[in-house]
């Protein structure tokens, strides 16, 4: 989960989900530095490669020498300190509710969002301003020069302004995910993904493949071109475009695949089962639009199983399998089950002896080891009945051995209560037999039960067993039902008339 963490922002550069203002800050202001100075600095490089070895030119006379010696620092200088405090001013502005630590505002959330462009508008400007400024020294100081000039520079231009997007974009990750957190639905703000895509080809490959091509005339159209300095400017550039669009390209299709990264990883552990997952959403296109839906995913995934869980717990967990399922409705069909009855003794005494708290805390040790064993023998508690309980074995789903199930869960709940909870004592009664079983009430509130012989009989066995050694009695009927292991780990106790029935019923005992 660690390494989740670290990673939250599609890299370990931006650090985790949860860092202090103070370090946010600190980490983003050294990121966007670092990168728009190598940015610049690829850019300074584009200038270089394109104007001393790629694009055919006279050489700089003397007066160009000495302008550019003088004007380049210059510009540099002011370039530098004019970006750096009119970005920095700007970006603090927008950001000032980062590192206050507090909720923006609508607005707020907007500039924060557009402070990449923003970056990037200002990093164009400079570098248009360079272009205007160096084409008009070369137009005076030496005209052959000029397009030359122009060209080289504004290749650069439109290099440098998408890589400082993608740049800023980048280190601003954990800003735009704390504007965007809390947004049930995310809006597309400036350009979605496939305007996204075209734009950074035409800024990484487009433009300097059209240079490419003006090289290509200008070189066809100077007749002291030769056919080798043709082909080391076509190599030359070549090579430039290759690096330069490759570079756009990789940051771009990186900004793209980071965002369904995190969303598949993401799915990947709620295939596992771990619900409790949620991706950052730090992209203001599409992309965040997928991130977020996939956190309102999650979190029905949550809620509903949280609802079935408590549904389950109310009703049971096969019978809330099967509404899942929706199976349920009103109605029922008549089927052999076996019936689990336990019954307190004395509950009214308890509850006026002993005071309310350590009664509450005695009947939920005793409905624990109920609930327990019924579940672990595949029956369904199906009401709690004041200090009672009926469990169901055979119903909603099939069970062959349910009358098996039902007597060792009896004999195992028997032996636990008299260990585990000594201070209750309750008589279980169990009984086979045809009952109904379905859904009854109305349509809209309704629930599971059973009804007929085989339920009667077992709370009429209750309040026998409460007589007899063990506090456990089952009908011979249930006993014949079980599997020849189980049978024999009963005999035969007496022989009675149930309330309700006119036949007498043979009881039954575990063995001691």
């Amino acid at each position: 989960m660690a390494s989740d963490e670290a990673v939250a922002y599609g890299s370990v550069l931006l650090g985790p989900a949860e860092q202090r203002p103070r370090s946010l800050r600190a980490r983003v202001q050294l990121l966007l530095t670092v990168l728009l100075v190598a940015t610049n600095v690829i850019g300074a490089g584009i200038v270089i490669t394109l104007s001393a070895v790629v694009i055919p030119s006279p050489s700089p006379n003397r007066g160009t020498v000495l302008a550019l010696a003088i004007g380049v620092p210059v510009y540099v200088g002011v370039a530098v300190l004019v970006g750096s405090v009119w970005g920095t001013a700007g970006s603090l502005r927008a950001l000032r509710w980062a590192i206050e630590d507090r909720e923006p505002t609508e607005s707020e959330r907007v500039r924060a969002l557009g402070v990449p462009w923003f970056l990037t508008r200002i990093q164009a400007g400079l570098w248009f301003g360079a272009t205007v400024l160096f084409t008009l020294l070369a137009v005076m100081l030496q005209p052959e020069r000029a397009l030359t000039t122009g060209l080289t520079v504004g290749i650069a231009t439109l290099v440098v302004s998408g890589i400082a997007y993608l740049f800023s974009e980048f280190a601003l990750r954990p800003i735009a995910a704390r504007a965007l957190s809390g947004e049930e639905r995310i809006k597309v703000r400036g350009l979605g993904v496939r305007r996204r895509m075209l734009l950074f080809w035409c800024l990484g490959t487009g433009a300097p493949v059209a240079g490419l091509v003006v090289v290509a005339i200008l070189s066809l159209t100077a007749g002291d071109v030769s056919l080798e300095k043709l082909a080391v400017v076509v190599l030359v550039l070549g090579a430039v475009v290759l690096c330069f669009g490759l570079l756009v390209t990789w940051l771009n299709a990186r900004a793209v695949v980071s965002p369904i990264l995190a969303v598949r990883n993401a799915m990947e552990q709620v295939e596992d089962g771990t619900l409790d997952v949620e991706v950052q959403v730090y992209d203001g296109t599409e992309l965040g639009q997928l991130q977020a839906g996939f956190n309102q995913m999650v979190r029905g995934l949550r809620e509903r199983e949280h609802l079935r869980d408590l549904f389950g717990r109310h009703v049971g967990r096969d019978v809330a399998e099967a509404a899942a399922l929706n199976e349920v409705e009103l109605g029922g069909e008549t089927k052999v089950v076996s019936v689990l009855f336990v019954d307190l003794v004395g509950s009214t005494t308890l509850a006026t002896e002993r005071e309310p708290a350590e009664v509450v805390a005695l009947l939920n040790r005793f409905f624990g080891v109920v609930v327990e064993e019924v579940d672990r023998h595949q029956g369904l508690v199906n009401k709690f009945i004041g200090d009672a309980v009926l469990a169901i074995f055979g119903a909603p789903v099939e069970l062959e051995d349910h009358a098996a199930r039902a007597l060792a869960a009896a004999r195992a709940m028997a032996t636990r209560l008299a260990d585990e909870v000594p201070d209750l004592s309750a008589g279980i009664g169990v009984a086979t037999g045809e009952a109904v079983a379905g859904n009854v009430g109305d349509e809209s509130r309704f629930e599971y039960t059973v009804i007929g012989d085989a339920v009667n009989a077992a709370a009429r066995l209750t309040e026998l067993a409460k007589d007899v050694d063990g506090l456990l009695l089952a009908t011979w009927e249930t006993v014949e039902a079980a599997d020849e292991e189980e049978a024999g780990r009963w005999r035969e106790q007496d022989t009675v008339t149930l309330r309700g029935r006119s036949t007498e019923t043979v009881l039954a005992v575990p063995r001691s």
